[in-house]
């Protein structure tokens, strides 16, 4: 099998965030930064497949050239190959913005399978996936638990509410986003890392890539939340003032 796992940099997560001169986005000079946690499981899942079926797996990422960091990660790992797609900000893009850049830098590869995490741990979206899936023109299933391979098709295990799963049958090529917590994360070995050294990672330029520049709306500027403290005393007695307090709970803050 050929898989391709779309991993994405973020910010690691307890970083203390601060917002740039401009207002725009986020300072990110001084920020450590890490594959995003659902890929990381995305990959997982690719790797243990390959070591089932065999065949290899490409780490495919669109980021700025500091992502490479992210990409030998992913070699160290296991994955055999990477596609870096260099664009130096993706804050003006939106997931449809993405997908037809991640799209573009599939054109010729031709997998099997394309695995996804579930979401981004920075923006949180959820959409990538199966926006990608629309564009290619493949099935696609999300929040998926686990992963069998059939003859020319796979069986997966979807997460539902309330404890329920659902499973469903689907053609290859497909797209799934992968579930945090499907496997067990493995760490790059020693080996992994020296390995990692000698494996290719194609660089394709955005500006470059045959994919549509989709506008969306400029952001104007982002800031912290104002913190603010308020107090409030009940009079009366205290029957009255639980009353009070019940129906402020229930109706104003909205817990009960």
């Amino acid at each position: 099998m050929k898989i391709v796992v779309a991993i994405k940099q973020v910010p690691v997560r307890d970083s203390q965030l601060r917002v740039a001169a401009d207002g725009k986005w986020i300072e990110e000079s001084g920020l450590s930064f890490e594959i995003n946690e659902p890929d990381a499981y995305a990959l997982e899942e690719a790797l243990q497949l390959k070591e089932k079926h065999g065949g290899e797996v490409i780490a495919l990422c669109a980021g700025p050239a500091g992502a490479s960091q992210t990409i030998r990660e992913a070699l160290a790992k296991g994955a055999d190959r990477a596609i870096h797609v260099e664009e130096q900000t993706l804050s003006g893009l939106d997931t449809l913005g993405v997908a037809h850049l991640l799209a573009a830098a599939l054109k010729n590869e031709a997998p099997d399978l394309i695995l996804t995490g579930l979401q981004s741990d920075d923006l949180g979206y959820g959409q990538t996936g199966v926006v990608l899936a629309e564009i290619l023109g493949l099935p696609h299933a999300t929040i998926i638990m686990q992963v069998e391979k059939l003859d020319g098709a796979i069986r997966v295990k979807r997460e539902l509410e309330d404890g329920w799963f659902q499973s469903v049958h689907i053609p290859l090529p497909a797209v799934l986003t992968i579930q945090s917590g499907i496997n067990k994360l493995r760490y790059a070995t020693l080996m992994g890392i020296k390995k990692a050294k000698t494996k290719e990672i194609k660089h394709l330029a955005a500006a470059e890539l045959d994919s549509p520049r989709v506008p969306v709306a400029t952001l104007d500027r982002i800031y912290l939340p104002q913190r603010s403290k308020q107090t409030q005393i009940l009079e009366g007695a205290p029957r009255e003032a639980a009353a009070k307090l019940a129906e402020k709970l229930k109706f104003e803050v909205r817990v009960i």
